[in-house]
């Protein structure tokens, strides 16, 4: 237990810091990131905020389609936008152009750890992720559809927002998925399920 609540903790806070390399690259930003980045343009609650408050209104639509959420889920609605606030912080902006490409690979390439980390410790999807599994069960969609669906969605409100799209927002949407296909078996924890005979114990 004390392995899997560490790996989901740190998991969170790289991804955070993930959001905010990509988005100190400037050369386009995740989906579900040009939202906040267009909410931000005309509140200017903040990028953590605002992703604290989306996080909330997605998990507010798992009500409808009965998708229960677990530790792990709360814990990301709660600590990845201050996760990507640190990260902007401590990362400057307006940096040379290979700078913002580099920072942009190691962003994409944090991001794709992290959610192997946290979905890893299993405690829960979050709350994106959970909506679109959950979306995928109630209608009986295919996968691809939903995901593709949500995301051109809230990407169309973000760009119409202001929010940076760019060959990085098309690099994230093309990549993210393979490398996590890796990651997430690399740092799943094995969990011990007991039997009612203990000799036929294994791990899931």
């Amino acid at each position: 237990m004390t392995r899997r609540i560490t790996q989901l903790l740190i998991g969170l806070f790289l991804y955070g810091i993930g959001i905010a390399l990509i988005v100190r690259g400037g050369i386009g930003v995740a989906p579900w990131d040009v939202l906040t980045q267009g909410i931000d343009n005309h509140t200017h609650l903040g990028f953590g905020l605002i992703t604290i408050l989306l996080s909330g209104v997605v998990l507010l639509l798992w009500i409808p389609i009965r998708q229960k959420p677990g530790a792990g889920t709360l814990l990301n609605a709660l600590l990845v936008g201050p996760s990507a606030d640190v990260g902007l912080w401590l990362i400057p902006a307006d940096l040379d152009l290979w700078v913002r490409i580099l920072l942009f690979a190691a962003g994409l390439l944090l991001i794709a750890v992290a959610t192997g980390l946290y979905i890893g410790s299993h405690f829960g999807p979050g709350p994106r992720d959970g909506l679109m599994t959950g979306l995928h069960k109630r209608t009986g969609w295919k996968i691809w559809i939903v995901r593709t669906g949500i995301e051109v969605t809230v990407l169309g409100i973000g760009w119409a927002l202001g929010g940076n799209v760019g060959i990085g927002t098309v690099l994230f949407a093309v990549l993210i998925g393979p490398l996590c296909q890796r990651t997430i078996p690399f740092f799943a924890i094995k969990r011990r399920v007991q039997a009612a005979d203990p000799a036929l114990a294994t791990t899931v």
